[in-house]
């Protein structure tokens, strides 16, 4: 199976998990890292509208620049300097990640709307964290805030008109997601 090539201009879901579905954060100092790799290798080619790292997988949300040569290097790069440091940090070899890293071309906007609404909720989802809106590895709270940020914050919030729409509508797709799971395990 052919991978779809990275164009310049668009917006991509870029996602991968561990190996075997093995965490590929192991603690909290490796979230940081993975951030701090995404700045070094993503920025300036890359915007970053939201992501969400769980201890297994990832979510990133970009859109690549116009001017961004080798998109595919760029996260390449990223995962692979990734990989190493988790490598040699705990002594093992090998791949971390699954490969080739998973991507979904975004083309419209309420498609968008509704990726960022999934990332963010993504921990409560999968059962990491009760609450999305304070999990630390997640980029809500920093679209939220008023902290310096290397988010897209401003276009992030444009997409959902302002911010208590944004916030409003998580809290509601949160909702919609809890009664569809309790529906699930009542059926």
């Amino acid at each position: 199976m052919q991978t779809e090539k990275l164009v310049a201009g668009h917006y991509y879901h870029i996602y991968n998990r561990g190996n075997n579905g093995q965490n590929i954060f192991i603690e909290a100092i490796n979230y940081s890292y993975f951030l701090d790799l995404i700045k070094r290798h993503l920025l300036p080619d890359f915007k970053i509208l939201s992501f969400c790292l769980l201890p297994n997988h990832f979510h990133l949300l970009l859109k690549i620049n116009e001017d961004c040569p080798n998109p595919s290097q760029n996260l390449s790069n990223l995962f692979n300097a990734y990989t190493k440091g988790i490598n040699k940090k705990y002594d093992r070899t090998g791949s971390l990640l699954e490969k080739p890293f998973k991507r979904i071309c975004i083309l419209n906007e309420a498609y968008l709307r509704t990726l960022i609404l999934y990332i963010h909720l993504n921990p409560e989802h999968h059962q990491i964290h009760n609450n999305f809106s304070t999990y630390k590895y997640s980029s809500y709270q920093s679209i939220i805030s008023q902290a310096k940020t290397n988010l897209q914050r401003e276009e992030v919030i444009n997409l959902f008109d302002d911010i208590n729409n944004f916030k409003e509508t998580h809290l509601q797709k949160k909702v919609i997601i809890n009664i569809e799971n309790e529906n699930l395990i009542l059926e």
